[in-house]
Parts: C-alpha cells; structure tokens; sequence
C-alpha cells in the first residue's frame, strides 16, 4: 500500500457518531506503535485525553517483531520509537550479537535497521491500514549517509562529509580524513541514535589522536556509558572504529558550535505539518555532545533568539527546508548546528522520533504556542475537533519566507 500524508487534514472524513454537545463527527481513535508504558506513548495519551479525543490503542512493537498481531481494517497508525525496551531491542539485535548480546551493546545497528524496516514494511502492506508516516521516509531518516546525502541534494546546508564506499576500518578511515584534509570528525553509526557510538575524532599537528566517546571499550566489546570518556593511544582508537565499521559509519566535518554562557550549544527543532513548531536549546560545556543524557543541559531560547537576532527565522527555516525532503512525515526532529554568533546553521540530522521533549510548549508567536509536541500533532491531525486553543496557521502552509539566506559556510 502507498501511505498517505495526513498533514492538516482530519484523521478520517468518514462520518462518525458525532461527539454530544459538539456537532462534529466524533474522530477516529488512532493505534499507536510502541512500547506499552513507555512515556513516549502514555504522553500522547495523555494529550489526546486531555483534548477530548478517544484514547489511542497501543500495538506493541514486540507483538509487530513476532508476527502476532491483527489490525482492523482503517486502523490508522501512529509509529512511535521501539527505544528502551530491552526484549524490543534483543529481538532487533540479539540474532547480530547472539550469547554475548547486552542492552548496552553498541554493535548490531545494521541487524536492529534491518528489523525495524522490515516490520514497518510488513505493517505498511496490512488491508486498509494508513500509516502516519511513511516506511521508506524513516528508512532514510534511520541511514545517516542516505540523509546526509539526500538533504545536500536538496540544497540544505549540511557539514561536509565522506562519500564514495563505507569506510572499511581505522586505517581507511585515516587516509581519507588525510586526503580530505580534515582533522576534526564525528564518526557515526550509521544506523545509531542518542548519541550511541559516536566519537568526535581529532588530530594533534604531529598526528596525535583524540576520541571523545560515550562508548566503553570492555573485553573486546563496546558498551554504552553515561560516562564521556577520552581515547588518546591510537592502538585503542584504531580498535574502536574497527569494531564500529561493519555496521556502517558516516563521517563527517566537526563544525565549531555557538555557545551560551559559556557552552556550546546547539537546537532540537520539531516541525509538525511543515512549520517549525517547537525549539529546545541544548548545552554541554565538557564535551562535544549535546545530548542531555550525556550530562547536556536545555539552555535558554530567549538568550538564543536575542543573540541570533534577524537571523533566529532562518534558523527555524533551515529545520523547515529539511522537513521538505520528508514530504510524508506528519513530524520531524531536525537538529540544527548553529556557528559561532548564532548567524549561520547546518543540519547535522534529521529524526524521525525526535519529538519526546516534556514539558516544552511551542514556540512564542508560533502556530503551536501552548501546545506540547503531541497536542501539537494532535491539533493538525484533527483541527475541527480539537478543544485546545486553536493554534493560528497549523494548516500545513511553509514556513517563513522572504528572510535573507544565512552565509555559507567556506
């Protein structure tokens, strides 16, 4: 079946029992996707009930993985993240990892892409399921080389990265960064998400290496910590990206960050029906990653948009233009790297799940002011029925235009 976007438009136009005292049709209820209790999914209930809707359905993904599942014919679904559910994340990984699988692991990305494609492609082709979201969109949101390359293609600014054939291990990866002439890196799994093997890669003028890392090398394995570590024998960065390599890396250019009091910092932008809806700024001041898990803080969006200035709707327009390239994602995660001054942006990834920000509203002035980012979906999903504040323009319009292009980044 082809999925069909539901930006700005009703759940359904069928006609239902209507809602008493409402005088509109009463909506269908949405399935969602996920891992029961999860507050990915309790947080969307929470939204739809408080808005008078009917509350989702969960499908469990470990149902999904298993083949035990049944849809009702409409269902329409709602795909949330299958993360932080170790029997979820065993029946992706474990086949790759086998007796020495462990939640921790970083290995088995290539395996744990393999499984999630091929479960939402299955559920794509059940009878008369729609899909909020389309499978082969997240496939490509889920290969950071395939986005990457896709949203350079489309003209939104990125940072520069290696292309050509995988990276095959440190002493490939070495000599390209060398003809490349680039000395400072983030080296990727492809597949990977909160910051789960990453290592931002440097190299002193006599050749001396530096690896900042969230990954644990322990017995031969890697392992996600909490604990940002520094690798500077090259024996164990070599090790490192060797046992990173065959799940697939992307590399790319490590781009000096704008700061906030001290820290560097950078922005999670949600766009929800293609406006930029919601904005979390995102610190560190000991390391590169900015990820809030990893020690990062939220920073302040008053102190961003003052010192980005003119340029702060460009920023959120930036987000917006790589929205664009995923025509059927109802929602984007879009993380923008802003440079020194907060006049320039690049797009350092594009996420489908990249919604689970508690407590933020949307942003002043904006088409979701007041709304959390499910109230947010929900508002567009179903806008005659929604009892929240009408929020102004969520109609699926572009966003802002007319601004002058940020500087290119030489």
């Amino acid at each position: 079946m082809t999925t069909q976007p539901l930006t700005g438009q009703p759940v359904s136009t069928r006609r239902t029992a209507a809602r008493p005292g409402s005088g509109q049709p009463a909506p269908r209820p949405l399935t969602v996707l996920g891992n029961p209790g999860h507050r990915r999914v309790t947080l969307f209930a929470a939204a739809a009930r408080a808005a008078g809707l009917p509350e989702p359905s969960v499908l469990p993904w470990i149902d999904v993985l298993r083949g035990t599942y049944h849809l009702p014919e409409e269902s329409v679904v709602r795909i949330e993240s299958p993360g932080e559910d170790a029997a979820v994340d065993e029946l992706l990984r474990g086949r790759a990892l086998g007796s020495t699988y462990a939640p921790t692991r970083v290995e088995g990305g290539a395996a744990w892409y393999d499984g999630l494609m091929n479960a939402l492609r299955g559920l794509a082709r059940a009878p008369g399921v729609r899909l909020l979201g389309d499978p082969e969109e997240i496939a490509v949101m889920f290969d950071k080389r395939r986005a990457h390359a896709l949203l350079a293609a489309a003209g939104v600014p990125v940072p520069r990265a290696l292309a050509g054939a995988p990276v095959g291990g440190w002493d490939d990866l070495r000599e390209r960064l060398r003809a490349a002439g680039l000395r400072r890196v983030f080296v990727k799994p492809s597949h990977g998400s909160s910051a789960s093997g990453v290592v931002a890669l440097e190299f002193g003028p006599r050749g001396q290496v530096l690896a900042t890392t969230p990954v644990e090398l322990a017995g031969g394995q890697l392992h996600n910590s909490l604990r940002v570590r520094r690798y500077r024998d090259e024996l164990r960065v070599a090790e490192l990206v060797d046992r990173l390599a065959p799940d697939g890396l992307h590399v790319e250019q490590w781009i000096p960050k704008a700061s906030q009091s001290g820290r560097s910092a950078d922005l999670r932008v949600v766009v929800i029906a293609g406006r930029a809806t919601h904005a979390v700024v995102r610190t560190s001041a000991a390391h590169p990653m900015t990820n809030l898990h990893l020690g990062g803080a939220r920073g302040s969006l008053a102190l961003a948009r003052e010192a980005a200035g003119p340029a702060w709707p460009v920023l959120l327009e930036t987000a917006e233009r790589a929205a664009t390239c995923f025509p059927n994602a109802h929602m984007v995660g879009v993380d923008v790297l802003p440079t020194a001054g907060w006049r320039r942006a690049l797009v350092g990834e594009v996420n489908a799940f990249g919604d689970l920000l508690p407590n933020l509203t949307g942003l002043p002035g904006g088409p979701a002011e007041g709304l959390d980012t499910y109230a947010a979906q929900l508002a567009a999903l179903h806008p005659d029925a929604f009892r929240f504040p009408r929020p102004h323009h969520l109609d699926g319009r572009p966003g802002p235009t007319g601004h002058a292009p940020l500087e290119p980044i030489r």
